[in-house]
């Protein structure tokens, strides 16, 4: 072979090797499977300028707490949110095996807004535990409240009409309980 010839020898051995490596892969045992239903299709990306239409609903899964990202046609503010949140986890967050805590309540919950906070109003509390009370608190916090707060901002307060929980924020995948500094000039009692 001439050294004219060699670099089409190595090119025509290359071609070779990557034909013989993309048989080799073609017949490695995987089968072909069928269309499986996974909730929702792909909404493709936003355009720019155009308000995020997703809301985000708190349920529990495997490993505590998880957000489930669902697609609206308009922002959802904390009523809205809330409403989702009670119908529970659709088809496609049940198969991610996702459920909700949250009791069956006797009568409906109410969001009002001011900005950067969220009242939610229970017909009762009693039935209410820790974790529902995650569920609710950092769904509302990650609705469209007014004031364009972070969700670790956003105060959100628990009442019906005896008690009156808050305000609480959602940190992370859990309600915190917001701890307020005593006023300054205010003697802190010694014991």
């Amino acid at each position: 072979m001439s050294a004219r010839n060699a670099p089409t020898a190595a090119r025509a051995g290359r071609l070779a090797l990557g034909g013989l490596l993309a048989g080799a892969l073609a017949g490695c045992g995987i089968a072909p499977t069928d269309v499986i239903d996974a909730g929702v299709p792909a909404s493709g990306v936003k355009a720019p300028g155009q308000p995020v239409s997703d809301v985000q609903l708190f349920f529990y899964g495997q490993s505590g707490l998880r957000s489930a990202t669902r697609p609206t046609k308009t922002p959802a503010g904390p009523q809205s949110a809330l409403d989702l949140l009670l119908a529970g986890p659709d088809h496609a967050e049940r198969m991610r095996g996702l459920s909700s805590v949250l009791p069956k309540f006797s009568g409906p919950l109410t969001a009002d807004t001011t900005e950067g906070r969220v009242q939610i109003t229970l017909p009762s509390m009693r039935a209410l535990n820790s974790a529902a009370m995650n569920q609710l608190v950092c769904t509302v916090a990650n609705a469209q409240v007014p004031g364009h707060k972070p969700p670790g901002q956003v105060l959100v307060t628990l009442m019906d009409a005896q008690t009156r929980i808050g305000p609480m924020i959602c940190g992370g995948n859990n309600a915190f309980p917001v701890i307020e500094p005593s006023p300054t000039g205010s003697p802190t009692p010694m014991p």
